[in-house]
């Protein structure tokens, strides 16, 4: 297993989500062939692959499709987890760097790993003045979720600190909370243009009404 916690052999989670850098991840775990990998990479502090699946669903079931996933996505780091029951683990997950898959392939047990390049981080760009009604409109939309906060109905993770300022961090955060397809987040993640994703999400923004 040590040679599945580095970036030569990454351990792999193909998801029906699109992870951004520096988004929050909660997941419950219990497939076996996962519940061995999250144990080790927590164990280790090492980071896995968050992958988003283009074909096939994320729990393995007899007769179902292959798994198909995209070449492009985010390694994740486990920052809290649980085990509330044997064969049940409760994690939480933070984003960090995107990576791209070289090469990739399937254990025995059903566990993908592949060969990854890291990509680029976002460059931080200021948010230019024509885009702040997306800033402004995300911080209405946080404060609103918090003051109508309920158990059933908690405002959406994020991870602190908050830069409403900074093109990539603002349309990430845009990109989780919207009810895009996944297709398009994925889309949109892989854009090594923090100033042009932010564009594209406040021409989402216009179009459907959340600006003026």
């Amino acid at each position: 297993m040590s040679e599945t916690l580095t970036l030569s052999s990454l351990p792999l989670f193909p998801l029906g989500t699109v992870l951004f850098p520096d988004g929050v991840l909660l997941l419950r775990i219990f497939e076996v062939r996962y519940l061995d990998m999250i144990g080790k990479c927590h164990k280790a502090g090492a980071p896995f692959g968050v992958v988003t699946l283009a074909q096939g669903a994320e729990v393995r079931r007899p007769g179902g499709g292959a798994e198909v996933f995209y070449s492009v996505g985010t390694l994740a780091t486990i920052t809290a987890l649980q085990t509330p029951q044997p064969g049940l683990m409760t994690i939480r997950c933070h984003g960090e760097q995107r990576f791209r898959i070289s090469s990739s392939r399937q254990l025995k047990h059903g566990l993908w790993i592949a060969d990854v390049g890291r990509l680029d981080e976002d460059l931080t760009v200021p948010v230019p003045d024509d885009l702040k009604a997306t800033a402004d409109a995300l911080e209405r939309l946080l404060e609103s979720l918090k003051a109508r906060q309920t158990p059933d109905n908690a405002p959406p993770p994020l991870q602190g600190p908050m830069r409403f300022d900074d093109c990539g961090w603002l349309s990430n955060r845009w990109c989780e909370i919207l009810p895009l397809p996944l297709e398009l987040k994925q889309r949109l993640m892989q854009l090594d243009n923090p100033l042009v994703r932010l564009e594209l999400v406040s021409d989402i923004l216009h179009r459907s009404g959340i600006t003026g």
